[in-house]
């Protein structure tokens, strides 16, 4: 992939998160943190809504459809790992229920949120 295509990737990625965010903040969830990277995996967004703790993927493709399936079990084990450190860095916050949403973002729709798009394992 050429660098102008992986840069307008980057700012794709980076604006649909921006959208997101205020799609979350209009249905009262708190974002707490954005690009939230660890050696083991990462989180586009870390939000709360009441005993609710969020880790949300963003994806951004041309349908709803690709978005969704974008979302591999490679990458929810990496969002569930960066979960786990970001708790160990907020012991506030272990007391809360956990949970894996995905935001699906399509060019001129508004995002549509997934929400318990998956949970763990055993």
């Amino acid at each position: 992939m050429s660098l102008s295509l992986r840069r307008r990737a980057y700012d794709r990625g980076h604006a649909a998160e921006r959208l997101s965010v205020w799609a979350l903040r209009l249905r009262f969830y708190r974002i707490l943190a954005r690009r939230f990277r660890v050696p083991s995996g990462e989180i586009d967004l870390i939000a709360r809504r009441g005993r609710v703790l969020i880790a949300v993927e963003v994806k951004a493709r041309a349908s709803f459809a690709e978005a969704i399936g974008a979302v591999s079990p490679h990458q929810r084990r990496r969002v569930a790992r960066a979960l786990d450190h970001f708790l160990a860095t907020r012991p506030d916050l272990a007391g809360l229920d956990s949970r894996f949403d995905v935001m699906l973002v399509v060019p001129g729709r508004w995002p549509r949120h997934v929400r318990d798009a998956w949970r763990l394992d055993g």
